[in-house]
């Protein structure tokens, strides 16, 4: 916009009407949707379906995925909602914090441990095959965020337990498989375990077009850039405020290993930083399918 477009849009009264249909946006609770991400739909009875393909890694990148740990959950000061550090494999306040409070023994600080924990997304780019819900999203290329049960199902496929399966690689254009994402609602949450791979097979039949998809990847290297994070002294801020506590000097074994082989994930939306979103406080149901597995890693932190 020029400024003469802006002196004009002043005269108009068009910039004050643009900035009160945001502010109705905001009070209605409206957020921009990233149109690069895919994400199922279920029926009203929580059941979905969908087939997709995962692509391999985007041209100049190594892994055809990205993991991101993150911590989501509420405090009296409002809610804490960041990627976190360990990721990186540095030091996170969050964890040093849950790490002091599992190994005061008390088990009223387990439970909060238990609902600050870590939870762990993984990011992939994908090619929808069907879509039943949204047809127009089928032949496009997308970003899909998702959790431990369906990283774990790739994983099956890759390093399958019998000698009687064969080993594919789900990311290959040529030999790798679709996914049939199969959703039901179990205890309230989304449960995939009725998700499977179909038989190998070439995704499309002409490399020109495979190539042409390729290219429409999108970065999965993006979600590890230094800007996604926050430095430690400026998280510690921000826990501090939703926790309503004051800063405080804490004692951190530096030979603690990081927490890189729990187990769990959760998806929250990282595209604001410090918003008041209508999410469920966080708790320490073992039904959620991304689950944590915060007991045992803190158990052994107490134990060494």
């Amino acid at each position: 916009m020029s400024f003469s477009d802006l002196k004009k849009q002043s005269k108009l009264g068009s910039l004050t009407a643009k900035l009160v249909k945001e502010v109705e946006k905001i009070s209605l609770g409206e957020s921009t949707v990233d149109e690069r991400f895919w994400k199922p739909e279920v029926d009203k009875v929580g059941n979905g379906f969908a087939t997709i393909r995962f692509l391999p890694a985007p041209e100049g990148e190594e892994l055809p995925w990205s993991k991101v740990w993150s911590h989501a959950f509420q405090g009296s000061g409002g809610w804490y909602i960041e990627n976190s550090l360990t990721t990186l494999n540095q030091k996170d306040p969050v964890s040093d914090y849950n790490r002091e409070l599992w190994n005061s023994g008390n088990d009223k600080d387990k439970e909060t441990v238990r609902k600050q924990k870590r939870k762990l997304s993984y990011y992939a780019n994908i090619y929808v095959v069907k879509d039943p819900a949204n047809p127009q999203n089928e032949g496009r290329v997308f970003l899909y965020k998702f959790g431990k049960k369906i990283f774990d199902k790739i994983m099956g496929a890759m390093q399958p337990e019998f000698e009687d399966e064969e080993a594919i690689n789900p990311f290959d254009f040529w030999q790798g498989a679709n996914f049939k994402l199969k959703i039901v609602k179990k205890d309230g949450y989304w449960n995939y375990d009725k998700s499977e791979f179909d038989r190998p097979s070439p995704l499309l039949s002409d490399d020109d077009a495979l190539e042409g998809l390729w290219k429409k990847e999108y970065s999965l290297t993006q979600f590890l850039a230094a800007d996604q994070f926050k430095t430690y002294d400026e998280l510690e801020k921000r826990l501090n405020y939703v926790l309503n506590t004051k800063p405080q000097q804490r004692r951190i074994d530096e030979e603690v290993d990081d927490e890189d082989n729990n187990r769990g994930s959760y998806t929250p939306d990282f595209s604001s930083r410090h918003p008041e979103p209508e999410l469920p406080i966080v708790s320490s149901s073992p039904k959620d399918e991304d689950e944590d597995d915060a007991l045992s890693y803190f158990q052994r932190l107490a134990e060494e």
